[in-house]
């Protein structure tokens, strides 16, 4: 494996009834508070008017921003940010999933950066600090209640980036599996998905001598593909949703890729698609991963074949290694049709008018891929079996 240096800031909070611990940790940060949040789903199932109460009991002076787009708009950033710099903010509260927690990273960055936050997100500029921000999760899937990693998409000009820096950590994160209770089956099925993508991407890696690393990626994906069919036919069971929910934490704060980088190329072409067509990110990575995986199968057939037998329950007798890893493919794309994932980008009406832009928008920073490095034409291929 390769040296390392490992450092996670953000302080966890976890299970039922935590919420109350906001009345500790906000006064550490100031008396002004930017609450973020989404379409309005936390004023139906009661968790805005909760987390409310807490702020006034504190005498926090509040104002919000709401409306956080699924694929969270770099316009809906720039509002933040004005927002912090005329209301002289403290803190930023984000409340719902993965899209409100990065969009309150770019705000929290661009609103001590001196420039265009666009330019630190494209990698023109470096950020140079940000405003104190936490979270309070409640959607199972990204990790970015526990990672400073963020993807904002400009939608002038269809591009999907993904960024970070050592600024985007949040100070805490909050995560009761009651809140996740009123998530929809289908929220609930992608984020599945994008947890278990997570860990694919670690899982494909360059780096030698890592079985520790290799077997906590093999048992989260085991504990997801064990608890998610359950959870789906039972939604607001407590337990299954706490163990969805540390799955997806688990799964990128860095804890199982210390001592590599991991491939993360198909992440890559799914933000192209989505900023084309505004799929659901869990969506497009269900279509996409499963035909990067026979793409690059050649690079390393053993760790394909790895993953197949412990993961998938392949039986290796009688084949080859290549062969080996083909049936876990076809196992796992097997897995996420049953639980209701799509698998071909004509179930969102994608056809192949655009694969030469999409393929064109993965390289703005050129070839990329740990594991495999991907052309404009491998990425043509991997889109068009994809179809």
């Amino acid at each position: 494996m390769d040296n390392f240096v490992f450092q996670n800031p953000t302080k966890l909070i976890f299970g039922k009834g935590q919420l109350e611990r906001l009345s500790q940790e906000v006064p550490k940060y100031g008396k002004k508070v930017l609450v973020v949040y989404g379409g309005g789903s936390i004023k139906r199932n009661g968790i805005y008017d909760n987390v409310m109460a807490i702020l006034k009991d504190l005498e926090c002076e509040v104002v919000e921003l709401s409306g956080v787009e699924p694929n969270p708009r770099l316009s809906t950033v720039h509002k933040g940010i004005d927002i912090c710099r005329s209301e002289d903010v403290d803190f930023i509260l984000a409340v719902g999933g993965g899209s409100v927690i990065d969009c309150t990273k770019a705000i929290a960055v661009g609103a001590k950066f001196d420039g265009e936050i666009w330019d630190v997100i494209t990698r023109k500029a470096q950020p140079t600090g940000a405003l104190p921000f936490g979270t309070v999760l409640t959607l199972a899937a990204t990790g970015s209640e526990m990672n400073p990693g963020s993807v904002i998409t400009n939608w002038e000009t269809n591009e999907k980036y993904g960024w970070g820096s050592l600024f985007s950590y949040p100070k805490f994160s909050i995560l009761d599996p009651v809140h996740t209770y009123s998530v929809p089956r289908d929220q609930t099925i992608y984020g599945i998905v994008d947890m278990m993508s997570h860990v694919f991407e670690h899982y494909y890696h360059p780096q030698t001598n890592t079985p520790l690393q290799d077997r906590m990626c093999e048992s989260i994906l085991q504990t997801v593909m064990e608890t998610g069919p359950k959870l789906l036919e039972d939604l607001e069971n407590y337990e299954y949703r706490e163990t969805i929910l540390y799955c997806g934490t688990i799964a990128l704060n860095g804890h199982v890729s210390m001592g590599y980088s991991g491939d993360w190329a198909t992440h890559n072409i799914e933000h192209a698609v989505s900023a084309v067509y505004d799929i659901p990110h869990g969506g497009g990575l269900a279509i996409i991963f499963p035909n990067w995986m026979k793409h690059v199968i050649d690079v390393n057939p053993e760790r394909a074949k790895q993953l197949a037998i412990r993961v998938f329950g392949v039986d290796p007798a009688g084949k080859t290694d290549k062969e080996i890893g083909l049936e876990g493919i076809d196992k796992l794309r097997e897995f996420w049709n049953s639980i209701g994932a799509p698998s071909r980008l004509a179930n969102y009406d994608i056809n192949d008018e655009k694969i030469d832009l999409m393929a064109d928008k993965t390289l703005t920073f050129g070839e990329f891929g740990n594991f495999k490095k991907l052309n404009k034409q491998d990425v043509e291929s991997i889109l068009t079996a994809s179809l």
